[in-house]
């Protein structure tokens, strides 16, 4: 079970946050939510579901999301894995040809400061 850092937190959508991932365990908080707050200056708030072609793009513009940390207990990200992106990072590689889908019930509503809704719409991929 999933606990939330905030209850109250609402999607994109204007629904109830929901979970992104438990494996593997994604979110500023590690609690599988992309909820965020003050002290996440990378806004982790996008729930993308991982492409190759973004893991190559992430790589190539410095953030490693591939290759396993285990002092960090970071699993290293594949293809298909769902992860808590930084919604300034989602939109760098929207604007470069790179974005990975988006579970919009997952997206923290924090994220439209970033990207309008309809270009979340245009990559949403069902919960």
């Amino acid at each position: 079970m999933t606990t939330r850092y905030d209850p109250r937190a609402r999607n994109v959508l204007g629904g109830e946050l929901k979970p992104c991932s438990t494996e593997p365990i994604t979110g500023y908080f590690r609690n599988g939510c992309c909820e965020t707050d003050h002290n996440d200056f990378g806004m982790h708030t996008v729930c993308a579901v991982m492409t190759a072609e973004f893991l190559a793009f992430s790589r190539s513009v410095g953030n490693d999301l591939s290759t396993p940390v285990p002092d960090a207990m970071f699993p290293g990200l594949k293809p298909g894995d769902r992860w808590c992106l930084c919604a300034p990072r989602w939109k760098e590689a929207l604007d470069a040809g790179a974005a990975p889908k988006v579970v919009l019930e997952a997206t923290h509503e924090e994220t439209l400061a970033i990207v309008p809704l309809g270009v979340l719409k245009d990559h949403a991929v069902e919960a």
